[in-house]
């Protein structure tokens, strides 16, 4: 590359309280052009194709959260936000790459981006022509905190009774087939927002899934763990809020609680730590709650891999077109499409396909 070349990107104008805004004085993001000067030794220049949408990024744009408590530094005013991308190496200075080559990388929203080499991860053809996009979600970051949260905080086992919120979601999916296809846990019951959703999530190996917006849904979670023996020992929390305070009552002796998520507040911060009531339920019950950030086990990622590769191989793992939700979307309105994580309208993997 001889000259300098022109990106635009969307960077961040205000930090938001609540809900993120797309228009008005107090817009969250802003678009801007930009040069990106020439890669140096080791860099290479990609050129955008799909950013994965995470809930995460919802916490690196918060006023509220001090930099501190973050494990990943927030973005600040005029930087691009934060994301994943699925990219095509344009030029490479590493002898890793060439030109050509499908990489996921932590880009930003930018239609080109220039990274360090040692930041990529090779995207390979996959088998049976699934999308590269699943490097995204089920076979990148999104899959190894399912497996992750299962195995090394909830020490999840075949004995286990398993509830997982946000079952129709890119995490709680794998969590779910993960926990009763991998694992073999003697029982697997999802939460979702829809019956649709919810037929899906058992399709995918859930021996049954509620419907959290069903009048019956408390009734029906009691059903299904039924006490003393059919209480939940494992609940992956995707959620938080009021199904995390249901579920606290659903819970046996000794449970674990892998607390991934809680999307349910990410949008109202006043209420982000507030509204349990039935905390005393972890006293009496003697449970365990762990938070946990995927990058704990990062030296762990290569084994993992190697599994979900031999599962999918194996039949144990359902990877398909509804197991993310691709969004076609022009550079213009790539905010438009992430906000689409707090609607619950996805299924699977939210990914930002440019077009």
């Amino acid at each position: 590359m001889e000259e300098s070349i022109k990106t635009r990107q969307w960077q961040l104008a205000h930090k938001p309280r609540h809900e993120p805004q797309l228009s008005g004085p107090e817009q969250t993001f802003k678009l801007a052009e930009v040069d990106l000067p020439e890669p140096k030794d080791d860099e290479v220049l990609l050129k955008l194709l799909s950013y994965s949408n995470d809930p995460a990024q919802r916490g690196w744009i918060d006023p509220d959260i001090p930099a501190e408590r973050l494990y990943v530094p927030p973005v600040k005013i005029g930087q691009p936000m934060s994301a994943f991308g699925l990219a095509e190496v344009v030029e490479s200075k590493s002898s890793k790459f060439s030109k050509g080559d499908t990489v996921t990388a932590p880009t930003g929203w930018t239609e080109y981006a220039i990274v360090k080499a040692g930041s990529c991860q090779p995207a390979k053809d996959l088998p049976s022509g699934l999308s590269k996009t699943h490097y995204l979600g089920a076979l990148g970051l999104t899959g190894l905190t399912a497996y992750f949260g299962l195995t090394e905080v909830g020490q999840t086992t075949k004995d286990d009774v398993v509830v997982v919120s946000g079952a129709a979601g890119a995490t709680g999916m794998m969590a779910v087939q993960i926990a009763k296809k991998i694992i073999g846990s003697k029982k697997v019951i999802g939460i979702a927002g829809t019956d649709e959703k919810c037929r899906w999530v058992e399709k995918l190996g859930a021996d049954v899934c509620l419907n959290y917006k069903s009048k019956s849904f408390a009734e029906d979670l009691k059903k299904e763990t039924p006490a003393p023996d059919g209480y939940a020992s494992v609940f992956y929390d995707n959620v938080g809020g009021e199904i995390l305070d249901l579920t606290l009552t659903r819970m046996g002796s000794g449970g674990r609680i892998i607390a991934c998520g809680a999307i349910s507040s990410y949008n109202t911060s006043a209420e982000r730590t507030t509204g349990l009531k039935n905390w005393f339920e972890i006293i009496i019950m003697r449970l365990k709650a762990q938070g946990f950030i995927v990058l704990d086990y990062a030296n762990k990622f290569g084994q993992a891999i190697e599994l979900f590769n031999k599962s999918l191989q194996d039949g144990k793992l359902t990877l398909d077109e509804s197991s993310e939700t691709v969004v076609k979307t022009p550079f213009e309105d790539v905010p438009k499409t992430w906000l689409k994580l707090f609607e619950g309208s996805n299924q699977g993997k939210l990914v930002t396909q440019l077009v």
